[in-house]
């Protein structure tokens, strides 16, 4: 299980370190993604398996599931961690996650999200002010 919450920098080469705590988990080999909320997934390459068979399996006769396997599939980049424990984050991910020099891995479950450090600090702001509305609609479906 990925879980923590870990800050780091972007070096020239636009690489990003892995955390130790996240790499037995992750493996040599995975795969770099637009996420949702403006970051990036990074899946080890068996859970991206087990996603894209799901999304796969999805009606291709409807525009949203269409839609969504492109933004996930087209943003999609196989990677390596190297022999130092860093990942290479390429263009056009960066880009898209407003990735600065200051970024956030943080380990949710079954993935790694790497957010721009100001964006996730003012996304975690927000959910705390909203912590007990949430908590109250998980217990209403039993999960809190």
């Amino acid at each position: 299980m990925l879980i923590g919450e870990f800050r780091h920098s972007i070096d020239d080469k636009k690489r990003v370190a892995v955390p130790r705590a996240f790499r037995q988990e992750l493996g040599k080999k995975v795969v770099v993604t637009r996420g949702l909320d403006n970051c990036l997934f990074l899946y080890p390459k068996a859970e991206w398996q087990k996603m894209s068979e799901k999304l796969a399996s999805l009606p291709m006769g409807q525009a949203n599931s269409r839609g969504f396997s492109r933004f996930v599939f087209g943003g999609a980049s196989e990677a390596e961690i190297d022999s130092l424990g860093r990942v290479l984050i390429p263009d056009f991910l960066k880009k898209f996650a407003g990735l600065a020099t200051k970024v956030v891995l943080a380990g949710v479950n079954n993935r790694v999200e790497i957010w721009d450090e100001y964006r996730w600090d003012e996304h975690t702001k927000a959910i705390e002010r909203e912590a007990d509305r949430l908590a109250e609609k998980l217990g209403e479906i039993g999960i809190f």
